[in-house]
C-alpha cells in the first residue's frame, strides 16, 4: 500500500515539478515585514488552528505563535495571502499538518523552507504507520489528513512539536518537555470523554452524517459509522444521485440527525433534511461541528480540546447519547461561529 507522505522532501519535489519554487503570492515581503520579534521571544507560524494550539501549549511564554488559517476557513481551498507570506517569512519555525491538507500553500512552504529555517509536518511521527493512516477510496493513493479527529493520533503530534522547539531553543528544553507531558495528560482525559460519550449512543443510531469526510478517524476510534456528502477534500462535489442514495440510507437506518460544519457550506446537508422529510422521515440538523477549523480565538471552542469536546458532546446528545450539555469541563458555550 502506497501512502502520500508529503514531507518537506515531497514539498520540494512537487513544487520543483510545477515550477513554483520562487516568489510567493503578490511579491516579496519588505525588510520591515520580516523583522524579528521583540522581547527575546522567537516566532512560530502554524498553518491551522489545531497545530497552533499544540504549539502554544508546548512553547509557553518562550515563543510568539501565529496561526495562518483562521476559524471557519476551509484549509483544503485556502490560498495564502501576502499577509500569510509575511507571517511565514518572519517566523523562526513553521509547523504544518502535511498529508496534503494545505495543498494550495505548497509553493509558499517550500520557499520558506529553502531559507534554512525549520519547517515541520506535525504528522511526521505517524507517516510510517501505514496501519494507522487511512487511505482515501478515490484511487489517489493519498491519505486522509484529518488525523486530529482521533485524539490518540493527535497526541503523537505533541512530541514532534516539543522536539522541534528543543532543537531550535535548547536552553528551554526541560520546559518544553514538561509542557508537552502536561498537555498530553489533558488529551488523554479528553480521549476518555470521547470514548464514553460516543459509547452512550444507542448502537443502532451510532451513525454520523456530515458535509464532508472529515470524521473517519473519529469513527474508527469510537466504532461509529461515518458518511460524508463530499469527499475528504471539499474540492469534490456531490451529485444529485449521491444525495438521493444518502437520503435512502438515512431513512433505512432511521438516523435522527445529521450535522453541518462550520467551515463547509450547509446547502447539501439541508438538502438531505428536505429529502428525508419529503418521504416522511423526521430528520433534523443535530448541530454544527468543527471539522477543518476551530472556534473563535479566545473561546473554549477556539482550543483543540474545546473543539473536540464540542463535537463529541453535540454528536452524542443529537443521536440519543448521554453527554452533559456544557461538555466535559462545563465550559461549552454552544457558539460555533
Amino acid at each position: 500500500m502506497k501512502f502520500e507522505r508529503f514531507t518537506l522532501f515531497s514539498l520540494i519535489v512537487v513544487s520543483a515539478a510545477l515550477g513554483v519554487v520562487g516568489c510567493g503570492p503578490q511579491g516579496e515581503p519588505s525588510d520591515a515585514d520580516v523583522a524579528k520579534y521583540a522581547d527575546g521571544a522567537y516566532g512560530v507560524a502554524c498553518t491551522v488552528g489545531m497545530i497552533t494550539d499544540i504549539v502554544r501549549n508546548v512553547a509557553g511564554e518562550y515563543a510568539e505563535v501565529e496561526g495562518i488559517i483562521g476559524e471557519g476557513v476551509d484549509p483544503h481551498l485556502y490560498k495564502p495571502t501576502r499577509s500569510d507570506v509575511v507571517k511565514l517569512s518572519r517566523a523562526d519555525v513553521v509547523f504544518y499538518n502535511g498529508l496534503l491538507l494545505e495543498g494550495k500553500m505548497t509553493d509558499v512552504l517550500v520557499r520558506v523552507a529553502s531559507s534554512g529555517k525549520p519547517v515541520k509536518a506535525v504528522t511526521e511521527a505517524i507517516l510510517d504507520e501505514t496501519d494507522y493512516l487511512m487511505e482515501l477510496d478515490d484511487g489517489s493513493e493519498h491519505t486522509d489528513p484529518h488525523v486530529w479527529m482521533d485524539v490518540r493520533g493527535w497526541i503523537q503530534a505533541v512530541p514532534v512539536v516539543a522536539e522541534t522547539l528543543t532543537v531550535y531553543d535548547p536552553q528551554h528544553a526541560e520546559m518544553y518537555e514538561a509542557n508537552a507531558i502536561a498537555y498530553i495528560q489533558q488529551l488523554k482525559a479528553l480521549n476518555a470523554y470521547v470514548q464514553k460519550s460516543i459509547a452512550s449512543i444507542p448502537e443502532t443510531q451510532r451513525v454520523l452524517v456530515t458535509a464532508h469526510d472529515a470524521f473517519n478517524y473519529l469513527g474508527r476510534a469510537t466504532g461509529m459509522a461515518v458518511r460524508g456528502i463530499q469527499g475528504v477534500s471539499t474540492e469534490s462535489e456531490a451529485g444529485v444521485r449521491d444525495l438521493e442514495e444518502l437520503v435512502d440510507f438515512i431513512i433505512e437506518q432511521k438516523i435522527p440527525a445529521v450535522f453541518v460544519e462550520t467551515s463547509v457550506a450547509d446547502k447539501n446537508v439541508r438538502a438531505l433534511v428536505e429529502g428525508a422529510q419529503a418521504q416522511g422521515h423526521a430528520l433534523r440538523i443535530g448541530g454544527s461541528l468543527f471539522s477543518d477549523a476551530m472556534g473563535q480565538p479566545g473561546t473554549y471552542e477556539g482550543t483543540y480540546i474545546g473543539m473536540i469536546d464540542h463535537n463529541v458532546t453535540t454528536i452524542a446528545r443529537a443521536l440519543g447519547g448521554d453527554a452533559p450539555e456544557a461538555g466535559m469541563q462545563g465550559q461549552l458555550t454552544g457558539a460555533t461561529h
